[in-house]
């Protein structure tokens, strides 16, 4: 700590006896009239708290904003970069030779392509291996590219370097447990604090209660109505002096409105000439406090308080005082002893001196930390400028849990075994389908999962009617294989994992429990109400079971239904302890799932549900979390996921799919193929018909056929059930008994071709089955059984896309040869064959299909134009205008369907906008792209973000074929932002400027590689046609900024902040003076007084430009000079912001400027600069790139003119006054600007430098000795005396020195070449914290820059400067001097 002594180091005997006043020095508040300044108020230094009341003064204070209007109204001079790659090439041979070269030159292969592996949560690619030689249609072909492709990126090799000092690598922490000192201030603080805490210990004077507070002064006459009732509380510190704290209130557990320290109090005497019963306390600086108690007694029992305070704290420092006089020496002592050493030569106690204090310095340096590693900037965690983290696209899911299927159990019981060996079991087998039902959203939103409960003896019932019901194949399917796995352990699937985007509690898991058919659902469902007589009939139940498991084991019937709840809460908190209810026996005329999701709303009210009828049983299933790498899991197309166990005893846990709502926000960019069909039969209206005699107990069989020829073949891509094969021919529904318009509720689940073509279609069989259970009805052939009572069929495609919803169909009596092609003309006229139509060709039957793909889509919009632009690749002629229209109509593409396509829409966008022929087309692709941008930016900003990372990649560059993306894009942009008329679109542009800024800059980069343009120089990289398109882009951008910041003030940021990101990317892409000719026309467009918001842009644009990974070698840290190559050594340092030095290191001595300029403004805008530069500055010193001490003396070259910029602000820079711990202001710079205690004058004028204790006539060649670089003898050589400060802690303390020390104008001749401008400089103080920062970059300047370099500084600058830098090094001991510990708990 800077000013600190260490215990280890004897103080100088003169600061010895002074120690009874260093306490006064650390409470004084003393401020002295500033020049200019109209009657403040003088307060006096024994005060700390609450302002004195002013009586018959009046205060007038000019507005902060007239002071900022006449402060700078002239704009500083403009200043042309240098061409860099010009300096380059010039000074080639000054850059190779220099040793330090590689803090002069970009690193070779700055950036490069990286190509990433996609890795996707499944074992295998989830394309199928045909697919991409079947695919056709130009959406189905990219999507699947979309799907198969790696993550493509440019890998910039130091972008780590990139952002804030926070996020640099290799960072070194802040050690947890920093090095113990103890200093002699805080020898006695640990033994005063055991034994004087708060006077308790000691038997110290406490006292409290109400007195009238006044104050007397040379400034403020005090009368009756200046005094304050106040309660006073007298205690004593921990340092065993007193202190009297004031308060509003009795509640002295909050802050003091102010302090009164009695160790800089010299008496207590009563003064009635002013109110009755007051007192007076007279302080060391000669000013006094009035205080008036309410009475004489109380008067004097506060007086005799005080008195004895004051008697003791004499008492102690006289004795410290003669214990400190014991261990001086006198001056003739020393005089005597030193007659008797050898007397040593001047010259050899100088080098003597610097020999050894070298040797201590470096052993000090050794494990010595950063100057800025305890800077409380340097810890604090700051997210402002801290970039989103961008991954690559990935499945995700909402709410996952896991529904464990344990048993199904009904109370007629019985063993089912023809010998009556074998464990005891249901009757009959059932069948259970678990699926989730929204009652909020009113809908499903869950596939079917389909489990088989039942006992192996029970299966064993059906075993005759196997091969019908699977399609054609029986169970002998275990040497078959999907995917790799077995196919036997697919097919009694007992655990699903479901997943829930939106959890609440109306969601609700549903079970419908089904078996074999046999009659009616009350007849069948009678039997399991019952509890008496159990035994007996469940035995009459299994013989009737298993002659129809015999005959019809292939139809199912409904039976009964249950369901729970899932979630607790909306936080998706899983309801563990929920159980199905009881089962419910079904209703034949209340099947469909909107029945259903009507008794679900009744389900928590019991009045409602007792009147269900009851079936006897009890269904065992429960849910528990689930976590990301669970074993063994298949995803809902039976590919297996990641830390799968392909073995023989494994238990397959199935995903089940979620059908998630149409809304964007809950939507996310595919990531993977699936090509899934539901289909739905839902109602089939057979009252009328009078085609068949009997059609009452219809079953539904459904196909999906690719012809309709007569020797077509069903397709095996239909889901089988539990105990089938994992793919079937067919599915049947469920059969309700006796019903000529029958409901279904079944879901079949359809594994789509990857190439879908107008002969793919959904083929329905009806059938009537016979459910006559007789004698005679065993002996029935199969065709008896069941009998064929009609047809209907659904194309799957309609204009290119899927069917999908409702559709209500005709039925036919016979099933022709090309029943397809069968079209009605009207006017009983058709093409295609014969067809016998039920019921007059009427739409009786009801199907609906919902589709799940990934490379289908059924907006109309989206297809159309991906038909369009197939249709123009295949050697079609394009038209624009035709183009544009489709263009056009993507504007009103769904939002969902926008986000799940999203990045094989913009890659086709960006395609289409290389290849385009005409502008028109070209500014209607990036009108669509703004679009789709926006829309993405409803919270779903993260995917555009991934998309320009990993996924954008524009085709390889063939000149006469097409352009390239950055070209017309750029161009099109400018198009936008020049047309008045659409502001909406460039609003927009402007608000998400960074996906096309971002877009422009890859694709530069790629194209660079790709043509391998990296060889050559930078600027002939691009052609100048380019440069102009981004130069004009610039100047397009800029006005926007600067002029919409009031009206629109996140898209004036969002465009600031991406244009700064741009342009600093250019960097490293093309020419750099071409880039630092668009960094000075930005800062053209602003100007001194502006308003704080164009602060703020400007200075978040330098703070991302600055943090620049190469920001060093932009700044060229190497001699500029004439003539021959210069060496390093002989450098001629420029420390004021010339002109040369600003076109030289163009960066640098910008933000430099700018800062000075910010100077000059209020409180917020000085901050906000200075944090800029700081920032910057502990960035080098933690890059790990620059450890080197020569490395970071060669940085500091570049912050040199810091010193003058310090020097022009000295006096107010110079506050020594106040406590150096910060003090938190009100975030209005400003009022408190106007409010500030010392900033007592506003009216600017030409700065005057501040004085110091120096004295004025000491000479350069005293520094020259210090510095070790002149030689002690001569005749100018002054005493020591005279340059001896006659108290140093005085002079630590003294107030301002503007007015002490007279102007040296005539001095200022000889002193450093500044050039500023000539803008006016505001007089103020600044604040604390400003102080703190601007003076810790000095100190790390001063720390870093080698000897060579201050030596020179010293020689070159004059007298003047010279007394300032040293003030600057006195403040600094000031503001950073360790106060101790007591200092540390006071404040």
């Amino acid at each position: 700590m800077l000013g600190a002594k260490h215990r280890d180091q004897q103080p100088p005997p003169q600061l010895a006896s002074d120690r009874a006043e260093t306490m006064q020095g650390r409470v004084n508040r003393l401020f002295k009239k500033e020049p200019h300044a109209v009657d403040t108020v003088q307060r006096g230094r024994g005060a700390a708290g609450e302002p004195e009341p002013d009586a018959g003064h009046t205060h007038t204070h000019t507005p902060l904003s007239e002071v900022t209007d006449r402060t700078l109204d002239a704009k500083p001079k403009d200043i042309e970069p240098i061409d860099y790659e010009n300096v380059l090439l010039q000074k080639k041979a000054q850059i190779l030779s220099d040793p330090l070269r590689e803090m002069l030159l970009f690193p070779n292969e700055d950036f490069q392509i990286k190509i990433l592996k996609r890795h996707g949560r499944t074992l295998c690619s989830t394309v199928p291996e045909n697919a991409r030689r079947e695919a056709q249609s130009l959406l189905v072909t990219e999507c699947i590219k979309t799907y198969n492709s790696d993550w493509y990126l440019i890998h910039y090799r130091y972008e780590d370097y990139s952002g804030d000092f926070r996020k640099l690598p290799n960072k070194t922490p802040r050690p947890e447990k920093l090095p113990v000192h103890v200093f002699e201030v805080d020898e006695d603080v640990d033994k005063d604090e055991d034994t004087a805490s708060l006077g308790s210990q000691k038997g110290g004077i406490t006292k409290q209660g109400w007195l009238h507070k006044g104050n007397m002064n040379s400034a403020i006459s005090v009368t009756m109505r200046s005094f304050k009732r106040r309660f006073f509380h007298l205690t004593q510190l921990g340092d065993g002096s007193y202190i009297l704290n004031f308060y509003k209130d009795e509640k002295i557990s909050k802050e003091p409105k102010g302090s009164i320290f009695l160790d800089s109090c010299m008496g207590v005497v009563q003064n009635n000439k002013i109110r009755r019963y007051a007192f007076e306390l007279k302080m060391q600086d000669k000013s006094s406090y009035l205080l008036a108690a309410d009475s004489d007694l109380e008067m004097e029992e506060w007086i005799g308080s005080l008195n004895k305070i004051l008697q003791s704290t004499f008492e102690a420092a006289m004795q410290e005082k003669r214990n400190g006089d014991s261990l001086e020496i006198s001056d003739d002592e020393l005089t005597c002893q030193g007659k008797t050493e050898h007397v040593t030569s001047w010259e050899s106690m100088h080098y003597e001196l610097t020999k050894s204090t070298r040797e201590i310095e470096a052993k000090k340096n050794e494990g010595r930390l950063k100057l800025f590693m305890l800077d409380a900037d340097s810890q604090k965690l700051d997210f402002s400028s801290v970039e989103p983290d961008v991954k690559p696209f990935e499945e995700k899911f909402g709410m996952r849990f896991l529904v464990k299927c344990n048993d199904l159990f009904f109370n007629l019981q019985s063993c089912v075994a023809e010998n009556e060996e074998g464990p005891t079991t249901n009757v009959e087998p059932f069948f259970v389908t678990l699926a989730l039902f929204d009652i909020k959203d009113n809908r499903k939103i869950s596939a079917d999962f389909h489990v088989d409960l039942n006992h192996p003896s029970v299966r064993c019932m059906l075993s005759n009617s196997t091969t019908t019901m699977n399609g054609g194949e029986g169970l002998s399917s275990s040497q078959k294989s999907i995917n790799g796995i077995p196919e036997n352990l697919l097919q009694y699937p007992k655990q699903g994992i479901f997943s829930v985007s939106c959890p609440h509690q109306d969601i609700f898991l549903v079970a419908r429990v089904e078996k074999v058919l046999q009659g009616g659902i009350t007849q069948c469902a009678e039997p399991y109400m019952k509890s008496s007589d159990s035994a007996k009939v469940a035995q009459k139940v299994l013989k009737n079971a298993k002659q129809m498991c015999s005959r019809l084991g292939q139809y199912r019937m409904p039976f009964a239904w249950a369901a729970r709840p899932i979630f607790k809460d909306t936080q998706g908190t899983l309801d563990k302890n929920a159980r199905f209810s009881t089962l419910y026996r079904q209703d034949s005329n209340k099947l469909s799932n909107e029945d259903l999701l009507k008794l679900l709303l009744d389900f928590r009210k019991p009045e409602k549900m007792s009147k269900l009828p009851v079936i006897l049983g009890n269904l065992d299933i429960t849910i528990d979390n689930v976590t990301p790498d669970f074993p063994s899991c298949v995803n809902s197309s039976y590919i297996p996921v990641k830390h799968f166990e392909n073995s023989s005893k494994v238990l397959v846990t199935h995903e089940v799919e979620e059908f998630f709502p149409c809304i964007a926000k809950l939507s996310q960019p595919f990531t993977i193929y699936n090509n899934h069909l539901y289909v739905y039969p839902t109602y089939l209206k057979y009252d009328s018909q009078k085609s068949f005699a009997k059609a009452r107990n219809i079953a539904v069989c459904l196909e999906f056929r690719d012809s309709d020829e007569e020797e077509s073949q069903p397709l095996r891509c239909i889901y089988g059930r539990p105990g089938g094969p994992v793919f079937t021919k067919w599915a049947f529904s469920v059969v309700l008994h006796h019903h000529h318009n029958p409901e279904f509720y079944d879901e079949v689940k359809v594994e789509l071709p990857t190439q879908l073509h107008e002969k793919h279609h959904l083929l329905f069989t009806f059938y009537h089955v016979s459910c006559d259970n007789s004698s005679k009805g065993t002996t029935k052939k199969k065709e008896t059984i069941e009998s064929q009572v009609g047809y209907a069929w659904l194309p799957i495609l309609k204009d290119g896309r899927v069917v999908t919803n409702e559709n209500q169909i005709s039925v036919s009596a016979n099933l022709p040869v090309g029943y397809l092609s069968y079209l009605e003309l009207g006017m009983g006229k058709h093409t295609g064959p014969e067809i016998k139509w039920v019921d007059g060709a009427k739409h009786i039957f009801k199907v609906a299909t919902h589709l799940v793909s990934t490379v289908y889509t059924q907006d109309q919009h989206l297809n159309n134009f991906f038909q369009y632009c197939q249709k123009c690749d295949s050697g079609a002629q394009a038209s624009g205008s035709e183009l544009v229209k489709f263009l056009k109509s993507l504007h009103a593409m769904e939002g969902h369907v926008m986000i799940n396509f999203l990045p094989t829409i913009l890659n086709q966008l960006f395609r289409v906008l290389a290849r385009a022929s005409h502008e028109e087309v070209a500014v209607n692709v990036t009108r669509v792209l703004v679009h789709i941008v926006s829309q993405c930016h409803e919270g779903l900003e993260q995917y555009l973000r991934s998309y320009i990372k990993f996924v954008f990649k524009t085709e390889p560059w063939n000149s006469s074929k097409c352009k390239t993306v950055h070209e017309e894009l750029a161009k099109s942009m400018t198009v936008l932002l020049k047309t008045t008329a659409d502001f909406l679109t460039c609003n927009k542009l402007l608000k998400y400027s960074w996906f096309f800024l971002e877009a422009l800059i890859k694709s530069m980069a790629q194209h660079l590689i790709e043509t391998s343009k990296l060889k050559l120089f930078r600027n002939q990289r691009f052609p100048a046609s380019y440069q102009h398109t981004v130069e004009t882009l610039v100047n397009l951008l800029i006005p926007h900024i600067t002029q919409k910041y009031k009206d629109k003030p996140e898209e004036a940021r969002n465009a600031n902040h991406s244009l700064a990101v741009f342009i600093k990317r250019c960097f490293s892409l093309m020419d750099r003076g071409f880039v630092f000719k668009q960094i000075n026309n930005y800062i053209k467009w602003f100007s001194p007084g502006n308003p704080k918001t164009l602060f703020e842009l400007k200075f978040e644009f330098l703070r991302v430009i600055c943090n620049h990974e190469h920001f060093i070698p932009l700044n060229l840290p190497m001699p500029f000079g004439k003539g021959r190559v210069q060496r390093y050594q002989d450098l001629q340092l420029d420390f004021t912001l010339s002109d040369d030095f600003c076109k030289n290191h163009f960066l640098v001595g910008l933000l430099v400027r700018e800062v000075g300029s910010a100077l000059q403004e209020y409180r917020d805008v000085r901050q906000m600069a200075i944090s800029v530069l700081k920032s910057l500055m502990i960035k080098h010193t933690f890059d790990d790139r620059y450890t080197a001490k020569s490395q970071q003396a060669r940085i500091a070259t570049l912050y040199l003119p810091l010193f003058g910029l310090l020097l022009d602000n000295v006096q107010r820079i110079n506050v020594k006054d106040c406590s150096p711990f910060p003090i938190n202001q009100s975030s209005n710079g400003r009022k408190e600007d106007a409010l500030l205690g010392f900033q007592t004058g506003t009216t600017t004028t030409t700065p005057q430098r501040s004085g110091n204790t120096l004295d004025n006539s000491i000479h350069r060649d005293v520094f020259g000795v210090i510095s070790g670089t002149a030689s002690p003898h001569g005749s100018s050589t002054p005493s020591i005396n005279a340059v001896r400060h006659a108290d140093s802690r005085g002079s630590l303390i003294s107030t301002d020195s503007g007015t002490s020390l007279p102007e040296r104008s005539a001095e200022k001749s000889n002193s450093l070449d500044k050039n500023h401008g000539s803008c006016v400089v505001r007089c103020d103080k600044l604040e604390q914290l400003e102080i703190r920062s601007l003076l810790m970059c000095f100190l790390h300047v001063l720390k870093s820059m080698s000897d060579d370099a201050l030596i020179t500084y010293w020689n070159k600058a004059a007298t003047p400067e010279m007394m300032d830098f040293f003030t600057i090094l006195e403040v600094c001991l000031h503001q950073f001097r360790y106060m101790g510990k007591r200092y540390i708990a006071r404040y």
